[in-house]
């Protein structure tokens, strides 16, 4: 079949008249709404395009004649002769006062949402001032998103700006000061600019061409529509790429265009990419690219996928892309053996990351040094780096990506999306080229979350001590490897939790569909494997008759025992059992209280591990204007990395946080993959603890790179032959988390998380992360949810649709956080970001059971409870 062509938009030299922040201003008229205004032809970017123009996240909110509104839904025949004030035109006092309140409260982290919020914030307290309530703003909030936060400090702050309570702005300091988040004032006024704010002159605009089919054969794309279009200076296809035409973290199986003859695998693949003047041009001449396909059914179900003889994708010769297994001891003999044994079928979803910056390229070539600078928001610019070369067939030394600090990631950007074609483009034209997705494009091209189907088998004793667990998952991959099997593998990996088990038989399949593809996102198959584990436990503690924090005691691994795969763990464990101790009064109070309650004990490795050789290296360089560079290899995505190495280098240094700048880029080589993990703060602290004793021990002369490097090269795979008790991550951390419910409203009334992060290198950011994940992870355990129909296209396509909690919505979250240090870890850290949901959704679970009764396996899950018949 061939594809339909859109009707154009209308296009004409009219134009619209209004005030901008005091200015007069004139656009044209044929933008789709008022933020392409600002952004595309005014050049104002304080307001942001997380969705346009669904207006479904608040990013873009101004005022309009004193009242707010979300631009991306207003349209310019509306705000004729009106005026509009975005956050550029507020008072510049006004400004600062909330920018103070956000920076000093750390009520932001990637920063993308925060001037919409703001902006509505000002209209709040401009109209109730101390009068406004905090359950109030939560509802005014309600047209807004922020994924990082849990939207707990976002609330401290406009409260201290309604109430007119000063805050100190602390300026970050060494190990363990509460100081603010790297560039918190420049972001909260939307003043450090994220890719698509970042303008150059002559830059032209691309827009991708997706397939309209999961999986079909390609017989012909037909661009001579689209390169007629108004505006267009070039299209791009498979033909055009003179290097690898595959691109992959870990498997070169991701091709950057689907060549004629060769045949789609999901519905996020790339056809053809058209560059045009302006954006607006970009996007409607990509809809003229004609293709006509020859539809094969695609293979949807992971279950049928496993043997089918249809093979999914493209160039491979089977759908199975991975199998992780280990097994200790006889665990058929210890499972008959016990008095006690449960057996579940657990499920869980696919969910999208819902990052607010929809990804983003910007290429510069540079025509007298034939190189050219790659601005990128990716979790891993070095990879970005290698694969644009080997791309464009290039000399790594010829192209230079710089990390620009992103708008959110949670894994969602790890993965190449539009940088490689916008870097072809660039460079074959020899002018930049910038390329943003739409939210839709967003939705179908980035990995995400897999949905894994777990069948668990768990006996005890009559004590309650496990004596043997077995697992097996099969998880939906989609179309590409991205980091799938490491997924699935991970999932394995921590199947049996934060618990000794003696005997254990485990194994993990990630299967190749035509479904979105899946990949990284906080949790990273820990998540999924522990709902189910921990499932289990709370089944086999109503069969004993005793409460699931008793349960957990008894189980809890230990310093010296022998974890899941066969590791024995150090003394960084003991804050699995510390947490477990910290929650205790507030559990029994609870409890007391007559509350229906649930907890979740959950454990989350930092770093790679599985016998990977990571290394990573920083540099610190004093320059002759008095600053201090440190350069390290970790993309900034709102979990602090960049203020990690900032406070490192006061701890170390002894100098001014206000005398170091930050910097990511590819001119040294010093990233080796992807940030993800949890391995940043962790790896970025040692590397650069390291280049500042370098620099200290050689007095710390000027305009010298002074190199620190760290490496982990003591871990083994995953059921290594002939290792016994392998060392499969070198640390992990570890969280409590409990769930308060009201038994007649089923409604959470509060979320207890007590964390251990073996030091606490900034507590403010550590507990922002741990609200940020809370929040994610009930919105995992209750609402969320990224299905995809019977061809592979996924259903909802807005943010809106995904079921992610509002500000009204989220429960007080109380944060507690241990330091339990991890031995051979610098500072003792063991990371927050992943471990945060971990616990969640079992502990929601668990609530939900205590109230009413029933049992929850899949996710995500209701009141009223699911089709369980347990």
């Amino acid at each position: 079949m061939t594809d339909a062509v859109l009707t154009p938009p209308q296009m004409s030299g009219d134009t619209v008249s209004f005030i901008v922040n005091g200015n007069a201003v004139t656009v044209a008229s044929d933008h789709p709404h008022l933020l392409s205004a600002l952004r595309e032809e005014l050049n104002i970017t304080s307001a942001k395009d997380g969705c346009s123009p669904s207006g479904q996240c608040g990013c873009c909110t101004v005022m309009i004649d004193g009242k707010v509104q979300v631009s991306c839904q207003y349209s310019l025949a509306k705000v004729a002769g009106k005026t509009v004030t975005t956050l550029e035109g507020v008072d510049e006092s006004e400004r600062q006062k909330y920018a103070e309140a956000f920076a000093a409260c750390g009520g932001l982290q990637c920063g993308f949402c925060i001037p919409g919020i703001v902006m509505r914030a000002k209209a709040q307290v401009d109209k109730k001032g101390a009068d406004l309530q905090r359950h109030d703003m939560a509802r005014h909030l309600g047209a807004h998103l922020c994924r990082c936060t849990g939207y707990v400090k976002i609330l401290d702050a406009i409260e201290a700006v309604a109430q007119g309570t000063p805050v100190q702005i602390e300026k970050p300091g060494g190990i363990g000061s509460r100081g603010m988040k790297y560039e918190a004032l420049e972001l909260a006024l939307g003043d450090r600019d994220y890719v698509d704010d970042i303008r150059i002159d002559a830059m032209l605009h691309g827009a991708v061409h997706l397939t309209a089919h999961t999986r079909a054969q390609i017989i012909d794309i037909d661009t001579s529509l689209a390169l007629a279009a108004p505006g267009v200076v070039a299209v791009f296809t498979a033909a055009d790429v003179p290097g690898d035409l595959y691109v992959g973290i870990i498997h070169k199986d991701w091709p950057v265009f689907i060549p004629i003859g060769g045949q789609t695998a999901f519905g996020g693949d790339v056809l053809a990419f058209v560059v045009a003047n302006t954006l607006r041009q970009a996007r409607y001449a990509a809809t003229l690219v004609n293709v006509t396909y020859n539809e094969l059914s695609p293979v949807v179900n992971v279950l049928t996928a496993l043997d089918d003889s249809e093979i999914a994708v493209w160039n491979t010769d089977t759908n199975i892309l991975s199998r992780s297994e280990y097994a200790r001891g006889d665990v058929e003999a210890a499972l008959a053996a016990s008095p006690h044994v449960v057996t579940q079928i657990f499920q869980t979803q696919r969910v999208e990351q819902a990052f607010l910056e929809p990804e983003s390229t910007l290429a510069v070539p540079n025509t007298e040094t034939g190189t050219m600078h790659v601005y990128s928001g990716g979790q891993g610019v070095w990879d970005d780096r290698d694969q644009i070369c080997a791309v464009l067939a290039l000399d790594p030394t010829r192209v230079t990506v710089e990390l620009v600090s992103n708008g959110g990631a949670f894994g969602g950007k790890e993965d190449m999306s539009n940088q490689a074609q916008t870097a072809l483009a660039a460079w074959i034209l020899q002018r930049p080229v910038k390329c943003t997705f739409s939210r839709e494009e967003s939705l179908l091209v980035h990995a995400k979350r897999h949905p894994i189907r777990m069948e668990y088998t768990v006996g005890c004793d009559n004590t309650g001590l496990l004596t043997a667990v077995r697992a097996r998952m099969v998880g939906d991959s989609g179309a590409y490897a991205s980091v799938g099997m490491k997924v699935l593998e991970r999932a394995a990996g921590h199947a049996t939790g934060p618990y000794h088990t003696p005997t254990v038989d485990v194994s993990s399949v990630a299967v190749r569909t035509n479904n979105p593809v899946c990949g990284a996102f906080r949790g990273f198959g820990a998540n999924q494997a522990q709902f189910a584990m921990e499932g289990c436990l709370d089944r086999l503690a109503e069969k004993l008759h005793i409460s699931g924090w008793d349960i957990r005691k008894l189980n809890v691994i230990r310093p010296g025992q022998v974890w899941g795969p066969g590791q024995i763990m150090d003394d960084g464990c003991i804050g699995a059992e510390r947490c477990l101790d910290e929650i205790k009064p507030r559990y029994d109070a609870e409890r007391a209280a007559g509350k229906a309650i649930g907890l979740g004990l959950g454990l989350k490795n930092s770093g790679l591990g599985n016998g990977f050789r990571e290394v990573t290296r920083a540099v610190v360089r004093f320059c002759n204007d008095g600053t201090v560079e440190v350069r390290h290899g970790w993309t900034e995505m709102g979990q602090g990395v960049h203020t990690v190495a900032l406070q490192v280098a006061v701890e170390e240094l002894g100098i001014s946080s206000d005398n170091i700048r930050v910097i990511v880029d590819t001119t040294r080589q010093l990233g080796f993959g992807q940030t993800t993990g949890s391995r940043g703060t962790l790896m970025a602290a040692a590397s650069v603890q390291r280049a500042c004793h370098a620099a200290t021990a050689d007095g710390r002369k000027p305009e010298i790179d002074y190199m620190g490097e760290y490496v982990i090269d003591w871990t083994q795979h995953l059921g290594e032959p002939g290792v016994e008790n392998p060392v499969i991550h070198s640390t992990f951390g570890y969280a409590a988390q409990m769930v308060v419910i009201d038994r007649a409203t089923q409604k959470i009334e509060t979320v207890i998380a007590v964390h251990d992060v073996g030091r606490a290198v900034n507590p403010q950011l550590c507990e922002g992360q741990v609200e940020g994940s809370v929040h994610m992870g009930l919105g995992y355990a209750l609402t969320e949810d990224f299905p995809s129909d019977e061809r592979g296209f996924p259903t909802n396509m807005t943010l809106k649709s995904l079921g992610i909690l509002r500000p009204k919505d989220v429960p007080p979250i109380e944060v507690t956080l241990v330091e339990c240090p991890q031995p051979n870890s610098p500072y003792g850290i063991k990371g927050v970001g992943e471990i945060g949901l971990v616990p969640t959704a079992p502990a929601v679970a668990a609530a939900l059971h205590d109230a009413d009764g029933v049992w929850r396996d899949s996710l995500p899950m209701t009141a009223t409870g699911s089709d369980s018949d347990d």
